[in-house]
């Protein structure tokens, strides 16, 4: 692998000897999620997992922030980066499918987040192993006000009960310190110093062989599948696949599909926040 390495919406920087740094980088769109983008990114997530020479892998977003949630202007059926069965509620199960990909690499993966980190990106965030925030980052998921809870239900494995109700019940967002009081992220950081604290964490990190690395992850994990979060966010999906066929996300995607930024202006407005709040 080059020191640097630029797909069409990732790129691939060699941050050490066994660091490597995966850049969503669609900054024009604030990093939202497309398929494409998903295929190279699942692709290198794989590739670097079966590089015996990195030890630790970084997903950080270019531009103003981590990543805004979902392409709603993508077809989502087209070109899904790996199969799961398209029948009625397949979308939900298809992110579990892709979060627990990512779950279920061997090398350490971690998240750096600034700016928004919403939707779509709270769920890939929370997919990986350690997640270090900015003091300021803005994450949320303000798709359960107009649509649906999140296809990947991990807010009240990570939160606990009270702060994902409220989370789930307002839909506003939370900042990157109170992030990391509540427990989405492991510690916030000042935004001009993040990117160095993480790879200093990183850094630790590969010092641990592999190979005792990947029992470590794995230690952790069955806890928590005996716990029962991985059956739990498994039988979320089924939720949302329900959500889906309300009156009012029915309504809402109808909106959607009539003017896209008018229909996510509309449900945030009487709240002020996201794309509606006052700029300073």
């Amino acid at each position: 692998l080059k020191d640097q390495m630029k797909l069409e919406f990732i790129e691939i920087e060699k941050i050490s000897k066994h660091v490597r740094k995966i850049y969503l980088n669609r900054p024009e769109k604030r990093n939202a999620l497309c398929n494409p983008l998903r295929q190279e990114l699942f692709e290198s997530l794989e590739d670097l997992d079966n590089d015996p020479e990195v030890k630790a892998i970084i997903i950080a977003g270019k531009g103003s922030c981590f990543c805004a949630g979902y392409d709603l202007s993508y077809n989502n059926k087209d070109d899904l980066p790996y199969h799961t069965g398209t029948t009625d509620g397949f979308w939900p199960r298809h992110v579990t499918d892709g979060a627990f990909r990512i779950w279920d690499l061997s090398t350490p993966v971690i998240a750096e987040v600034h700016g928004y980190c919403l939707a779509g990106g709270t769920e890939l965030a929370a997919s990986c192993d350690l997640v270090y925030v900015t003091n300021d980052a803005e994450i949320g998921y303000p798709v359960v006000r107009s649509m649906s809870p999140p296809d990947n239900q991990f807010f009240p494995w990570l939160l606990g009960m009270r702060n994902a109700m409220e989370m789930m019940l307002t839909g506003e967002s939370i900042s990157g310190e109170e992030a990391a009081s509540q427990g989405f992220a492991n510690k916030s950081f000042d935004a001009d110093a993040i990117s160095e604290e993480v790879t200093k964490i990183a850094e630790k990190v590969a010092k641990v062989p592999s190979d005792i690395q990947a029992i470590n992850k794995r230690a952790v994990h069955r806890q928590m599948e005996a716990m029962g979060m991985r059956t739990g966010i498994r039988a979320g999906t089924e939720m949302q696949a329900l959500a889906m066929h309300s009156k009012s996300t029915q309504e809402h995607l109808k909106e959607l599909a009539s003017g896209l930024k008018e229909a996510l202006t509309k449900r945030d407005k009487e709240f002020g926040d996201y794309r509606t709040k006052k700029k300073d």
